[in-house]
């Protein structure tokens, strides 16, 4: 091969390792679950900021399917070159703990920032019986098996929050999984289903238009973007209740370090835009901007804490 060209490789190979003249074309985002849902309404928030500092398009591609193992398993195995990551929401460190997947998460992904953390939202069908938490339990052991409770799918979140609070208030309800937070939306907002969990920014604006009533978060604390909404902890008088879900960026593993450096800087930078702050504020969210380090304990730390509860409720699914 010609020297020249052989130079010429080893330069283009060392500026993308180094990320200075990273992107040169747009990027994709695998989001695993369907439009409408929590997780592609925060990408889409993200969307726009980060297209602008990167120089190029931001794509989301929504692949939805088998609890986000689909679109999960797709951006494990694309080509680490920086122009595909996982846009993806808490169930990462869930899914491991009940699926035999085709992936792992732990040493296929390399962590670029934990964007938002936000509660999972417990609200009820305008039309349904149930003013508050109190009228959810009393009505659950009244009536066993009879109170029926959309989630976004088995090994989500919003699926974990429900069999938690099961285990935590003795009641026995019935999980009706949905492919994602819009289908599961729409049956409610239909009057379908008279519960739903599900996180914030797929229904708080649903509460705020009166289509749904919102009955309390899942969060040790109430959520600065609906302070008005009790958590269950404090609406039930149990201490030990919480699932706290959150929103993060992968990159497939092996992606150049300089370029998960500079995915990191622009997400953190973004963040910090009073306007992006406020679009994640509005939809519930905490907005954090982690480093990939701090994410990557988030990741070990989650592994070991839903397998407790897993066991613990003893959480199967089909």
């Amino acid at each position: 091969m010609n020297k020249t060209i052989v130079l010429a490789l080893g330069l283009l190979v060392a500026v993308c390792a180094s990320g200075e003249e990273w992107p040169v074309k747009p990027v994709r985002f695998i989001v695993p679950y369907p439009p409408g849902g929590g997780t592609d309404v925060i990408a889409r928030i993200m969307q726009q900021p980060l297209s602008e500092a990167l120089g190029h398009q931001v794509v989301i591609e929504n692949r939805g399917g088998a609890g986000g193992a689909l679109g999960t398993e797709a951006a494990a195995k694309a080509a680490p070159d920086g122009y595909t990551f996982l846009f993806t929401l808490s169930s990462h460190t869930i899914n491991p703990l009940l699926y035999k997947l085709n992936f792992d998460v732990e040493h296929d992904f390399a962590a670029v920032s934990l964007i938002v953390s936000v509660p999972q939202l417990i609200a009820a069908y305008p039309g349904a019986p149930l003013e508050s938490m109190w009228d959810l339990v009393a009505m659950a052991k009244a009536q066993p098996g009879s109170l029926h409770f959309a989630s976004v799918g088995n090994g989500t979140p919003s699926h974990i929050a429900g069999e938690l609070l099961k285990l935590r208030t003795v009641i026995d309800i019935v999980h009706v999984p949905y492919k994602g937070g819009g289908p599961a939306l729409a049956d409610t907002l239909g009057g379908q289903v008279p519960l739903l969990i599900v996180s914030m920014p797929a229904a708080l604006s649903h509460v705020r238009a009166g289509k749904l009533r919102a009955l309390a978060v899942t969060t040790v604390k109430r959520s600065p973007g609906a302070p008005e909404i009790p958590t269950v902890a404090e609406a039930l008088k149990i201490p030990d209740y919480e699932v706290d879900s959150w929103y993060a960026m992968f990159a497939p593993a092996k992606t150049p370090n300089a370029i998960v450096t500079r995915m990191n800087k622009e997400i953190v930078h973004a963040i910090r835009l009073p306007a992006v702050r406020q679009k994640l504020l509005e939809q519930g969210g905490d907005p954090v901007g982690s480093t990939p380090e701090e994410l990557d304990r988030v990741v070990k730390a989650e592994l070991r804490k839903w397998a407790e509860v897993i066991r613990d409720a003893h959480i199967k699914v089909d």
